[in-house]
Formats: structure tokens, C-alpha cells, sequence
């Protein structure tokens, strides 16, 4: 049974403060890793729905750091962000966010995320 819960650990990281986010941010800079995170509410059906879909994504993309930020919850951070509806998809790389989704598109999400990890590619004949 342990080894079940394991596996069914969210990958998905809960920024509940300024603080945890200035953390993981920091962090996540300073290892070069890339950071995708969903701005949400409680409230709002639409994010709630996306939630499996981005616990899925981060399990597909193990070398970014997916975030989830409750807008009601870290107010100043989705001020911060320039927040202004939910869902929000922010795609972030040393500290700055290089590309924004606002809305529930799970293929666009994907597409975006995997246009961010692999930016170039190179097809030799």
C-alpha cells in the first residue's frame, strides 16, 4: 500500500506564501530549471477542472517545476504576476515569465509547454 501512495504523490507543488514562492522561484533559477504554473481559485470550475490535466503534465515533464497558486490564497503574488482570470497558465524561465495562457486549453497548454522544454529543434536529413 505504501509504495501505491508513492507513486500518487502530486508533483504539483502548493504555493501557500510570498515566501514559498520566492523559494521555489529562487530555486528553480539557480538549477536552470523552467517553471509552469497554474494560477487558480476554488471558486472557479474551470480551474478545478484543470487540475488532473496539470498533475498529469508535470508527471509527462519531469524536468520543470510545476507550481499551483491559489489566487485568493497568495494575493500578492497573482498581483505580483498580473493575474486577471483563472485559469492562468504562466510559463516562467530564470525568474521571468516568457509566455501566459489565460483559459482552460488543455492541447494548448501541452503544446506550449513542450514548445518551452524543447525551444529548437533540429531535423537533419
Amino acid at each position: 500500500m505504501e509504495a501505491q501512495e508513492q507513486q500518487n504523490k502530486s508533483r504539483v507543488v502548493k504555493v501557500d506564501s510570498v515566501e514559498s514562492w520566492e523559494f521555489y522561484v529562487n530555486q528553480a533559477t539557480n538549477q536552470g530549471c523552467p517553471i509552469v504554473v497554474h494560477f487558480t481559485a476554488s471558486w472557479c470550475m474551470p480551474s478545478v477542472v484543470m487540475n488532473p490535466f496539470f498533475e498529469e503534465l508535470a508527471s509527462a515533464f519531469q524536468d520543470i517545476l510545476f507550481l499551483t497558486v491559489d489566487v485568493d490564497d497568495v494575493k500578492e503574488v497573482a498581483t505580483r504576476m498580473e493575474i486577471k482570470a483563472m485559469p492562468t497558465f504562466l510559463l516562467m524561465r530564470e525568474g521571468t515569465a516568457v509566455d501566459k495562457l489565460v483559459g482552460a486549453n488543455p492541447e494548448e497548454i501541452r503544446k506550449r509547454i513542450d514548445g518551452f522544454v524543447h525551444p529548437i529543434r533540429v531535423y537533419v536529413a
